[in-house]
């Protein structure tokens, strides 16, 4: 499997948010509970740059599979060097081992960023996403019970840390 990551542009924006919107029906990877917009999402585009908050496009054989990026912590300078990495992959392209790819560039990637502490924000239900991240180090470095209300489901949320 030849898996590859490019930085997206605007004009993947759409595509980007469409992978997004996929997720949420699951209930296990967003807590948006209702389809976002291209719109709604351009600050948050635009928050992403090649040289310190990369956002990329995965592709895996030649064809769009989703996209990883690196997101600030608190957004105040001491955590710089402090990411979430939020992956994101069409549903096709699940289970497949390509988010396996994607942990393994944020760790390799975070040196270049100055990144010392990468953290992924996951729902306690999501075992699965859970279970890539413990498999590559990570650890529990929190847990928010109930703090997320998904149709009147309350769900935990694990943040999970890896020192780089």
């Amino acid at each position: 499997m030849d898996i590859r990551f490019i930085p997206a542009t605007q004009q993947d924006l759409s595509l980007i948010v469409g992978t997004y919107n996929s997720t949420i029906p699951s209930r296990l990877a967003t807590a948006d509970l209702e389809a976002v917009s291209v719109e709604s999402k351009v600050t948050w585009f635009d928050a992403h740059d090649e040289d310190k908050r990369p956002l990329w496009l995965v592709i895996c054989n030649g064809d769009y599979a989703g996209w990883m990026s690196f997101n600030s912590f608190y957004g105040r300078p001491a955590y710089d060097g402090t990411v979430e990495v939020s992956i994101y992959l069409e549903e096709k392209f699940r289970g497949q081992g390509i988010g396996k790819s994607c942990l393994k560039k944020a760790i390799d990637a975070a040196p270049k960023y100055k990144i010392h502490s990468l953290l992924g924000f996951i729902f306690g239900h999501n075992t699965s996403s859970l279970q890539l991240f413990y498999r590559f180090g990570f650890k529990n470095w929190a847990v928010l019970p109930e703090v997320a209300n998904m149709h009147g489901v309350m769900r935990d949320l694990v943040i999970v840390g890896l020192k780089v």
